[in-house]
């Protein structure tokens, strides 16, 4: 009834966006109080789509990678299997200590609170976004510098970006008076959201509780200024600094602040990256993009 009413023409894009806000939050929460675990994530990939899966993750790095087709043969969980895989990948696993039930739960928790009716900012975007940050990652002149802290940092807050996105943009929740709208009085109201309930879903999974206390926020600070650099309001601020490192030659990798600066900028390329990709694929998100600009008026 809930698809059927939000989908209908009858329903304004302003109560839209309402609704699917409200009921996103409530089904996440009477879903984990209930303890009641989607059968879709208990089989992150279909047994006969195993083997292509698992060779298209042997390219991971290749900026050819196809995440449309890779979403398909994970059976919608592209996120989550892309995400566990890297983890893998990077040793931030071991390195961390984590649990990897634990790290699943957080991750299905991630994917299902982006929402699949958006045709653009949906989980496949935040996958495709998590492996163009992986391919920046892999740079050898910002490899050679990285600490594993700032790669789990780049990967999560490339994974949970676009968290529970409206489909519509901030002039429209401003202007429709929306409760996020004033929550954040207006400022970055949608990178805010996104960084907050990323820092929730942590909290809830426990997955970082075995860390100690400032280590835990220290993480949860960096992701959110990662997650704000987003904005594409502050689009000058970012470029007005990068050009004046790369004039001046002052970018000192070894120093954690640059780093940092360095993943700010990665993400943001990796956020909008698809008109660099195969024209295959970039095309396919030009329209997606462009449908949802078309329901949002």
């Amino acid at each position: 009834l809930f698809t059927d009413t939000t989908l209908s023409g009858e329903i304004g894009t302003k109560k839209k966006v309402k609704r699917l806000l409200s009921f996103q939050r409530y089904f996440h929460a009477s879903r984990l109080l209930r303890g009641i675990v989607p059968q879709a994530s208990l089989y992150l990939l279909d047994e006969d789509y195993l083997g292509q899966a698992r060779h298209m993750l042997s390219k991971v790095g290749m900026w050819d990678f196809d995440i449309f087709l890779f979403d398909r043969l994970t059976n919608g969980n592209s996120l989550v299997t892309l995400l566990c895989h890297l983890f893998n990948v990077h040793g931030l696993i071991h390195h961390f200590q984590l649990d990897m039930v634990t790290l699943h739960r957080f991750l299905v928790m991630v994917q299902e609170d982006y929402h699949s009716q958006n045709p653009y900012h949906n989980a496949v975007h935040a996958a495709d976004v998590t492996q163009a940050m992986h391919c920046y990652l892999r740079e050898p002149k910002l490899a050679n510098f990285l600490t594993p802290s700032d790669i789990m940092l780049g990967l999560l807050a490339a994974a949970a970006h676009d968290v529970d996105h409206p489909g519509v943009n901030q002039p429209f929740l401003i202007k429709t008076k929306h409760h996020l709208a004033s929550l954040y009085q207006n400022v970055s109201v949608l990178e805010n959201h996104h960084w907050r309930s990323t820092i929730g879903m942590l909290r809830e999974s426990r997955l970082l509780a075995h860390l100690p206390k400032e280590v835990t926020q220290n993480i949860e600070q960096q992701l959110g200024s990662l997650i704000l650099a987003t904005d594409i309001n502050r689009q000058n601020e970012f470029l007005i600094r990068l050009k004046s490192h790369l004039d001046n030659q002052d970018l000192r990798l070894e120093d954690a602040q640059d780093r940092h600066f360095m993943l700010q900028i990665a993400l943001k390329c990796a956020d909008i990256c698809n008109p660099c990709r195969l024209w295959d694929l970039s095309k396919q998100w030009s329209e997606r993009v462009c449908e949802e600009f078309y329901r949002q008026g």
